[in-house]
């Protein structure tokens, strides 16, 4: 199967990780691509997904029927979606009969050939129950008759991975780690830009159909090895790693959630998966499509690089739901709502609004936002350490900090939704109103807004409330310090953060 006989290709997860970074590579190539998203209006968010060659289709991967209908056309489809809460114990079931309901919606819509990404691991007993779904998944995807492709990768390495993530902050955060014993674990890494070649000339590799090939970088090494060159690339001394025997799975699923962005539901599968040996087991797919992969150390560069210049493409939270009011959320509503003029164009105090948190934090009383940023994560939540995937820009879907940006309608009305642990629902909005008579004056409106749940929630918002005087004025008096400087400034291109609808 050729580039040229493949006019539209079905993507699933192109609002995640990988699926963000492989959509525009398929475009790049001729494809059409046709995209499945819970959030039409996230994904038409993202900077590709206006082109003419591009389809999005509302809906969820669990919908046979549907999907059977929304593929028809497509020559290959991709299956990049999954289940990551080891939380929930139906999580592996539901995960298989997805996989097995979109097999049967490919078969159904004459889609030739399926392409999976799943997870390296030895086979046979011992395996994690994260890879054992992996495996699965795949089984159930090829129950509906059409061939599978499955790519089979290890730890990704690449800016905004949640395997990356996880390795630098324990890195930068810890010069000693107690560590399970799973650090002598033998990985065989490889760079996201690697794994998209592999997903694309897999495509276009006519021998791959039906094949299950293991990819991965040059190099085996065990993960201790890994955190060392992680503090070398992050140029830091090198960690003392103390392996004892009494961390488990969950323990270390907590540590992570503790002093990395990322929550124990999540870190928990990755952690249980660290104790298998996940090496490739041939050359198969190396064979199959020659390619040069970047050393470990190589790819950590890279990686580093895009994230310390601002240009993380995808992040391990794009993936996430975009929140709403729940059922019980209605009736009692809570708001407080400020205003402050500012003597600056409306595009300056733009920038200024669209620049809060992740390393820059909120004008003013950082050090309460952290001080909740710790509660939230001793309680569960993501806290502050989820950042942003990028200082200059937002688009609607991104996490920020324990935030999600839920509305954007760019250059005057910014909403964002909380996601950390609250009893109810949260939103602090934005909205920038141009001065009639004055081209270089606006007023910043804020609103913070509660919808509480039960007495508790209703508690909950006159315990705060004092605090927001403080917290929320002093955010708004610095959105127009820095609207401000914005508009003095001669050099917009070096200061100005910019917001993408």
């Amino acid at each position: 199967m050729t580039t040229s006989s493949l006019s539209t290709i079905f993507l699933t997860g192109a609002s995640g990780y990988i699926g963000g970074r492989l959509a525009p590579r398929l475009i790049e190539r001729g494809y059409g691509v046709r995209c499945l998203a819970r959030s039409r209006a996230k994904l038409l968010a993202r900077p590709w997904a206006g082109q003419k060659c591009v389809e999005v289709v509302e809906g969820d991967a669990d919908d046979g029927a549907g999907l059977a209908r929304e593929m028809r056309g497509c020559a290959a489809a991709y299956f990049l979606v999954h289940s990551m809460e080891a939380a929930s114990p139906e999580y592996r079931a539901r995960d298989q009969a997805m996989a097995e309901g979109f097999g049967r919606a490919a078969a159904e819509a004459g889609v030739l050939r399926i392409i999976y990404l799943g997870g390296l691991g030895e086979t046979g007993a011992g395996l994690s129950e994260h890879l054992s779904s992996r495996r699965e998944v795949e089984a159930a995807l090829g129950r509906g008759g059409v061939p599978v492709t499955v790519l089979r990768a290890a730890m990704i390495i690449g800016s905004g991975s949640a395997s990356f993530e996880i390795l630098r902050y324990l890195v930068e955060r810890l010069p000693v780690m107690i560590t399970p014993r799973w650090v002598s674990t033998e990985s065989q890494p490889i760079a996201v830009r690697d794994v998209l070649f592999y997903l694309i000339a897999a495509l276009e590799t006519p021998a791959t159909t039906g094949k299950t090939l293991d990819i991965g970088g040059p190099e085996v090494g065990s993960y201790a090895s890994v955190m060392r060159e992680m503090a070398a690339a992050l140029h830091l001394r090198r960690r003392l790693i103390i392996p004892v025997p009494v961390l488990t799975p969950r323990l270390s699923s907590l540590w992570i959630h503790l002093v990395t962005p990322l929550a124990a539901s999540i870190a928990r599968p990755l952690a249980e998966g660290l104790r298998n040996r996940v090496v490739c087991r041939n050359d198969e797919a190396a064979v199959l499509m020659p390619h040069q992969c970047l050393t470990i150390r190589q790819a950590m560069d890279a990686a580093l690089a895009k994230t310390g210049r601002g240009e993380v493409e995808t992040a391990w939270s794009d993936a996430g739901v975009m929140p709403g009011d729940p059922a019980w959320a209605g009736g009692t509503k809570f708001v407080d709502r400020r205003t402050a003029v500012a003597v600056a164009p409306p595009a300056a105090a733009w920038s200024a609004v669209c620049s809060i948190g992740g390393e820059r934090g909120y004008y003013a009383a950082n050090w309460l936002w952290h001080l909740r940023g710790i509660l939230d994560r001793l309680i569960g939540g993501p806290g502050l350490r989820r950042g942003r995937r990028s200082a200059k820009e937002l688009r609607l879907g991104d996490a920020l900090d324990f935030w999600r940006v839920t509305a954007i309608q760019a250059p005057n009305r910014l909403v964002l939704t909380a996601e950390m642990k609250l009893p109810g629902v949260a939103t602090l909005s934005f909205e920038i109103q141009p001065a009639p008579d004055d081209a270089n004056a606006c007023t910043i409106v804020m609103t913070a807004q509660f919808r509480p749940r039960g007495l508790f929630g209703i508690a909950y918002w006159y315990a705060v409330l004092p605090l927001h005087g403080f917290v929320f004025r002093g955010m708004l008096a610095g959105l127009v310090r820095e609207a401000q400087l914005l508009q003095k400034d001669d050099l917009p291109g070096q200061r100005q953060r910019a917001c993408a609808v």
